[in-house]
């Protein structure tokens, strides 16, 4: 029994405004291609120290409702040591504890395996950088 291990990175344009983006599609885009039929583990990381993966729902408010909260918990003020950037950024240094840089999902079958309402989210407040690579990874049989 053999393991492979294949990986891709996409470019995401987050834009000017805070954000919560699907990133499901381009994660089942990319187990059609590379693990057909396969088990194993889909790895998605971005390796940006003001983004994070998030597994929630999408399209019913829960987006809104996830930046609304880091909104609350993570204020964009002055309270922030780290102060270079947009005013607040220091919380976009914060946001990764959070909400992590990763998320690693069961693949069965050559299927993500989500719940019902889930999807595979990257959140972003870091309103200076707009430009994201997000590196997908499956590890299988």
């Amino acid at each position: 029994m053999s393991s492979s291990f294949t990986t891709t990175v996409l470019n995401i344009t987050t834009g000017a405004a805070e954000s919560v983006t699907d990133l499901t599609r381009a994660c089942e885009e990319f187990l059609t291609r590379t693990a057909p039929g396969r088990d194993g583990l889909l790895n998605v990381f971005v390796p940006h120290a003001t983004a994070g993966i998030a597994v929630l729902e999408t399209g019913a408010g829960s987006d809104d409702d996830l930046l609304a909260a880091l909104h609350h918990l993570l204020p964009a003020d002055d309270r922030w040591q780290h102060r270079h950037g947009s005013p607040g950024h220091g919380r976009d240094h914060v946001l990764p504890a959070l909400v992590p840089p990763h998320a690693t999902l069961p693949v069965i079958g050559g299927r993500l395996e989500l719940g019902t309402w889930q999807s595979v989210c990257l959140v972003d407040t870091n309103t200076s950088n707009t430009n994201r690579s997000v590196r997908l990874s499956f590890l299988g049989q």
